[in-house]
This record gives C-alpha cells, sequence and structure tokens, in this order.
C-alpha cells in the first residue's frame, strides 16, 4: 500500500516521517515538486516526492496535510480520488487561531467529502501537535488519535496506519462526528499556545 502525504509542513512531513519510518511506502505531493523531492531524500526508506496529481494518483490512501483553507484548490489539483481514501487532518481555524470558522451544523471533513465525492473520506489526527508525531516525543505515552468515518474499511485501514505509528486509533463513529472533533482540536490549541501547556498537550478519552 501506498499513502500519499499532500503538504510538506511541519504536520505532512512529520506523518511522512513516522510512516515511512514504519516501513509504509510514502508519496509526498506538493505544488513545489523540488520541495517535495527533498523532504523524500532526506526522509529516505524509498519515499518519493512529486507533484500533488502524481501523488495522488500512486496511492491508495491520501493524507490532506494542508490547512483548511487550501483544502478546495489542493483537492481540485489532486483531480481524482475515485476509491481512494482521503484523510483529513485540518482544523478550520481563523488566523489567529483561536476560534473555528466551521463547526457544529458541518465540519471541515463534511466540507472536504462534498469537494471529493468519489473518495472515502475519514478523519484524523486533528487533535495532536506535530512534535508529538516522532515515536521518541512519546516515550511513556499513549496518545490518541481519534478516527471517524462513514466507511467502516476506510477506517480500519487509517486505523491500522495510526496503530502502526504507535499511536492509539480511537473509533469516533461516523464522519459528522467531525464536527465535534474539529473543537476538541481547537481546544487543544488553546492549551497549548494561549494556556501555556506547550506542543506536548493531547487530549484522551478515558474508558474505564
Amino acid at each position: 500500500m501506498t499513502v500519499a502525504i499532500i503538504g510538506t509542513g511541519n504536520m505532512g512531513a512529520g506523518i511522512a516521517r513516522l510512516l515511512a519510518s514504519k516501513g509504509v511506502k510514502v508519496a509526498i505531493g506538493s505544488r513545489d515538486p523540488a520541495k517535495a523531492a527533498e523532504l523524500a531524500k532526506d526522509i529516505g526508506a524509498g519515499a518519493e516526492g512529486c507533484e500533488i496529481k502524481a501523488a495522488t494518483k500512486r496511492a491508495d490512501v491520501v493524507i490532506l496535510a494542508v490547512p483548511y483553507t487550501a483544502a478546495e484548490e489542493t483537492v481540485r489539483e489532486a483531480a481524482g480520488f475515485a476509491g481512494k481514501i482521503l484523510v483529513d487532518i485540518s482544523n478550520p481555524i481563523t488566523p489567529d487561531y483561536k476560534a473555528l470558522t466551521v463547526g457544529h451544523t458541518s465540519s471541515a471533513a463534511e466540507e472536504i467529502q462534498k469537494l471529493a465525492p468519489q473518495a472515502k473520506v475519514v478523519k484524523a489526527f486533528n487533535t495532536i501537535f506535530a512534535q508529538l508525531l516522532p515515536v521518541a516525543a512519546r516515550q511513556g505515552r499513549r496518545v490518541q488519535v481519534f478516527v471517524a468515518g462513514d466507511d467502516e474499511a476506510a477506517k480500519k485501514i487509517v486505523s491500522d496506519l495510526v496503530a502502526k505509528g504507535d499511536f492509539e486509533a480511537v473509533e469516533s463513529g461516523p464522519l459528522s462526528n467531525a464536527r465535534y472533533l474539529e473543537p476538541v482540536g481547537e481546544i487543544n490549541i488553546h492549551f497549548g499556545f494561549f494556556l501555556g501547556w506547550g506542543t506536548s498537550a493531547a487530549p484522551a478519552w478515558i474508558k474505564s
């Protein structure tokens, strides 16, 4: 299985490094193919860098690691998700990081599903900071990643990738539950940046 990561920012690069280190074949897509190729070379482990459309075409699972404001243009540029799993990791936040621009009656994930109706959209990774992606940053901790989607097989594949990265995948129901997961991501931003917790902050649901 090939996983495409669209985006070379902190989250995109971090997820690409993590999955490649676990033996997952990774294709990094960017509007700047040279930047994607440079990142892939740095990661090694068979990672490759290319244009967004080429990375999407190679992949079975596509992780959309761009800001929500760039989602529409990126999905259009990818040009085709038929039969593919599309993982949305975004939080639709305001420029000052203090509020959501979409919420309660919809979510970023649901809006992306409308943009890519042939994809199986799954919400994941929106409640953690990039600094927690390296396994070494989580030693002694079992950090949760909440996984929501309407296609059970797609959720299972994404949950398996989450577990491969040494996170705890938490079944989080249908894609509409992204309406609640995205506010969790936003409150974590407040804890991390505005309330002094730092980027090691992450939510956990405790099951008795």
